[in-house]
C-alpha cells in the first residue's frame, strides 16, 4: 500500500473509531430505556414480543431502503441485538 493510501485509511479509520464511541454511547441509554422496560414485566415469558420483533425488523428493512443501505446488513444487526438484549433481559429478570 502506499503511503498516500495509508494516509487516507488511517483517516478512515480514526473516522470509524469516533463513530463507534458513539454507537456505544447509543447502546448504553438503549440498555438503559430495556431495564426501564424489563421492571414493567411481571412475567419472564413478556420477554420475547415475537410480534414486535417482525414489525421492527420490517420497518427497519424498509428505513434502510430509504436511506440506500443494505438491508441485510441492518436486518442482522438489528436481529442480533434484539436477540441480544432478549438474553440480557432473561439473565436480569426478577420476580416480583
Amino acid at each position: 500500500m502506499s503511503p498516500l493510501k495509508r494516509k487516507k485509511l488511517n483517516k478512515i479509520r480514526s473516522e470509524l473509531d469516533k463513530l463507534d464511541n458513539s454507537l456505544i454511547k447509543i447502546i448504553k441509554k438503549r440498555t438503559y430505556l430495556v431495564n426501564q422496560v424489563l421492571k414493567l414485566k411481571d412475567k419472564k415469558k413478556e420477554i420475547i414480543d415475537k410480534k414486535r420483533i417482525k414489525i421492527i425488523l420490517k420497518n427497519i428493512k424498509k428505513k434502510s431502503i430509504v436511506n440506500k443501505i443494505d438491508p441485510k446488513i441492518t436486518y442482522r444487526i438489528w436481529k442480533n441485538m434484539i436477540w441480544s438484549y432478549i438474553d440480557y433481559e432473561k439473565r436480569n429478570f426478577k420476580k416480583k
